[in-house]
């Protein structure tokens, strides 16, 4: 029970590829005094013997295993949230791991087709249209009804963290946001319409845009805006990992229960040297509580 009488809720929390600085930042973020009250922390997964920065087939293993775990847990309602920590891709698909990302295998594990990937931190929050493809594809990826879709699922992250009327800023996929058609036909033909079309079907929030994308993220990080739509990965992550590569948090949006994970790698190259920074797995797990409360 917590001080208000009430069941505490359980974070359940993945120590990622053991190799890396997963079991150092869940380490520190639970010794840190700055994680919420009133909830359970759960450290999911056996913990096996591992050379720091050399991961093995069975440190993928024991990261997959806890992974799936965690599904089981969150379907059985004995864990309320999940904070991930790294793991490492390539071991991963050598075990026959079909998913790009860890956002992926959850959405899948729950059966959640509308799904996407939001990064938030102190100074900006951005989600995108498509996640982790090749850069090539994007184009023939990015269309009206998932720019839609995903901006609705923004809208809604941002109004579940308190935010009234969220203001959107939705970038525009080519530079200057196309030109007017200068630079290409999508921000015209694709965007442009779905951000009008958003405007019309969210009374509760407000979009603009197409931005370009190389001015929009200043005014997003000085407050004029709650969150900026991106069209792909490296146009959201470059800025928020610029300005807030120490507290940033992934954030899989659309889930039934909260999923968070630090918004940095498995670190092999540190792991075991006492330096990796536990900050970005605290506020992680900060977020998973907030979005549970």
């Amino acid at each position: 029970m917590n001080d208000d009488g009430e069941l505490m809720k359980t974070i359940g929390i993945t120590l990622g590829d053991q190799a890396g600085i997963g079991p150092e930042v869940v380490a520190e973020a639970l010794a840190s005094g700055q994680l919420p009250e009133g909830y359970h922390y759960q450290v999911i997964g056996e913990r096996i013997e591992v050379t720091p920065g050399q991961p093995t087939k069975a440190s993928a293993r024991a990261a997959l295993d806890a992974l799936e775990e965690s599904v089981v847990l969150l379907q059985k309602r004995e864990i309320d949230a999940v904070v991930t920590a790294p793991v490492g891709k390539e071991g991963l698909h050598e075990l026959g791991f079909h998913f790009p990302g860890q956002t992926e295998f959850y959405a899948d594990r729950l059966a959640c087709e509308n799904h996407a990937m939001c990064l938030t931190g102190k100074n900006l929050t951005v989600a995108l249209v498509t996640i982790h493809v090749p850069l090539a594809d994007v184009p023939e990826l990015i269309s009206q009804e998932e720019i839609i879709r995903v901006g609705k699922l923004l809208a809604d992250f941002c109004k579940q963290r308190g935010k009234k009327n969220p203001r959107v800023a939705v970038c525009g996929l080519n530079p200057h946001a196309g030109e007017g058609g200068a630079f290409g036909s999508e921000d015209l033909e694709i965007v442009q319409p779905a951000v009008e079309q958003l405007q019309t079907t969210r009374q509760d929030a407000v979009f603009s845009g197409p931005h370009p994308p190389d001015t929009i993220f200043r005014p997003a990080a000085d407050g004029e805006y709650d969150a900026v739509l991106c069209m792909y990965h490296d146009q959201g992550l470059i800025p928020l990992k610029l300005l807030d590569f120490d507290n940033g948090v992934n954030v899989t949006l659309g889930l039934p229960m909260p999923r968070t994970s630090p918004d940095h790698g498995t670190a092999y190259d540190i792991a075991g040297t006492g330096t990796a920074s536990g900050s970005s797995m605290i506020h992680a797990i900060q977020l998973a509580c907030e979005m549970l409360s």
